[in-house]
């Protein structure tokens, strides 16, 4: 009996503490919902009271983040490394291939009398602004007339042709882009050096308008400035040709919305202005050639001489001239 009464007794001790507890548990509930703000204040001096201790205890754990850190770091710089080196010997050998070409190619010009390539002059210029409108795609550079700079004139960066100069300030001028409704440039395709127009729709790649509807293009061919009209030097790198529904369009080169420092082009000695309609030669038309015929001077005769009369005589004389 005894012992049946000490079982009872140590079973309801046992379960004693766990209704304390979760008599606790609603209490900081009810509590938690009714002051909310009590927790978080008590949070909060908890953490101002604790946070030279988490200092201290932080920097080591960002000490050793680091030390991870360095040691990925240290691998994917080695990959780099080694990635920059073999580029690096790519391009000493494209470099020799370069020197080279050049050399044959003066030597070339030189044997064949060829006329040299127009000479370049380049102004650098940062970008300080860019505008996108439904119509309107420019950008804004921190150079202007004051350095030389005209509308007309290509604008480049290290990748290709961006645009071209449309107005120029004193200090500032805009810059149309490829890319712009407005623009219109003429531009070469290679390989066999077909001409065509490059022709902005603001989109992120222009289309090509071919001058002949003989002109086939494909896929992958190099789009570079023609030179034509004299504005824009030939040869500059815009893009690659490329096929969207049935519509051939240049996917350029550079990308304008990243460009930070361009340089602006233009010609030391712009091309020869032609000549005005009424100086061709006849020849040019297919005419035969006309032969010079001189001039006809008309020589006025000089007027007879008036037969000399004396003087009118006085009346007496004139009385004595009657008798």
């Amino acid at each position: 009996m005894a012992n049946g009464t000490w079982k009872i007794a140590r079973r309801g001790n046992a379960q004693l503490p766990l209704v304390i507890v979760m008599a606790l548990a609603v209490v900081l509930v009810l509590l938690g919902k009714a002051q909310g703000t009590l927790f978080d204040r008590a949070r909060v001096t908890m953490t101002d009271w604790m946070q030279p201790a988490l200092s201290v205890v932080h920097a080591p754990l960002v000490l050793f983040d680091r030390w991870i850190g360095s040691v990925d770091e240290l691998f994917s710089v080695y990959q780099e490394n080694l990635r920059l080196k073999e580029e690096n010997a790519r391009l000493r050998q494209w470099r020799n291939v370069a020197v080279v070409m050049q050399d044959r190619v003066k030597r070339y010009q030189s044997l064949l009398h060829a006329v040299p390539d127009l000479d370049v002059d380049s102004v650098l210029a940062r970008v300080i602004g860019r505008a996108s409108r439904p119509f309107l795609e420019t950008m804004i550079l921190d150079a202007g007339a004051g350095h030389n700079i005209k509308p007309g004139q290509a604008v480049v960066d290290a990748r290709g042709m961006i645009g071209r100069i449309y107005m120029a300030g004193e200090r500032t001028s805009w810059v149309i882009l490829l890319t712009d409704l407005n623009s219109r440039i003429p531009v070469s395709v290679s390989p066999g050096n077909r001409q065509a127009i490059l022709v902005g729709d603001n989109t992120a790649m222009p289309t090509l308008d071919t001058m002949s509807r003989l002109v086939i293009l494909h896929p992958g061919d190099q789009v570079v400035s023609s030179g034509d009209g004299g504005l824009l030097p030939p040869g500059l790198p815009i893009g690659t040709v490329v096929e969207e529904s049935g519509k051939y369009r240049v996917a350029l080169l550079a990308d304008a919305a990243s460009s930070e420092d361009v340089e602006v082009l233009a010609f030391r000695k712009p091309p020869e202005a032609l000549p005005g309609t009424v100086e061709l030669p006849a020849v040019a038309a297919g005419l035969p050639p006309v032969t010079a015929v001189p001039p006809v001077i008309n020589i006025a005769p000089e007027p007879a001489a008036k037969p000399q009369t004396a003087p009118p005589a006085s009346a007496a004389e004139a009385e004595d001239e009657d008798r």
